[in-house]
């Protein structure tokens, strides 16, 4: 009995979180835009309809709120595993999505980092794979973690798809 749960103990996957630089990123594009909308709501109804009518530049508001908490939760739900054949990727708040990236099936692994992330010092990383469902993305990433990844997965997808 002892023998089965060290087994399963040795066979659970190590889970690393996405950076916290991703939610602050996330979380300011969210303040900026919605408080933008609410400004230009704001002064678009109280001057064409009254002042009351101000009042719905409010909403704007309220979504915010609703916005950082949900960012937050969706944040915590990310994360990542490398396991001796494959990657696991875990995703969702409501809907859990579970991907298992197989190396010996990545064809190419990429990169990428956009002037916003750039600017946050974050990158994500592409796995593409022959079939499209599996293709899947690790958002957010320290760009060293990022290289590193990248340089592991293409290391060991050369490795296991010389066998195929």
């Amino acid at each position: 009995m002892e023998t089965g749960t060290m087994k399963n103990a040795e066979t659970e996957p190590v889970w690393t979180g996405l950076p916290p630089g991703l939610l602050r990123m996330r979380r300011l594009l969210l303040v900026v835009w919605l408080g933008l909308l609410t400004i230009g709501v704001g002064l678009l109804l109280g001057l064409l309809a009254g002042p009351a009518w101000a009042a719905f530049a409010l909403l704007p508001l309220a979504l915010m709120t609703w916005g950082w908490r949900m960012l937050g939760r969706n944040w915590r739900s990310w994360r990542y595993a490398e396991r001796a054949d494959d990657l696991l990727i875990s995703r969702g708040v409501l809907w859990r999505e579970e991907t298992v990236v197989p190396y010996g099936r990545m064809q190419l692994v990429e990169v990428t980092s956009g002037p916003v992330e750039r600017h946050f010092g974050l990158a994500s990383v592409q796995l593409h794979t022959a079939a499209a469902a599996t293709d899947a993305c690790i958002p957010g990433l320290d760009p060293a973690e990022a290289e590193r990844l990248r340089d592991l997965l293409t290391e060991l997808g050369e490795v296991r798809s010389a066998g195929l």
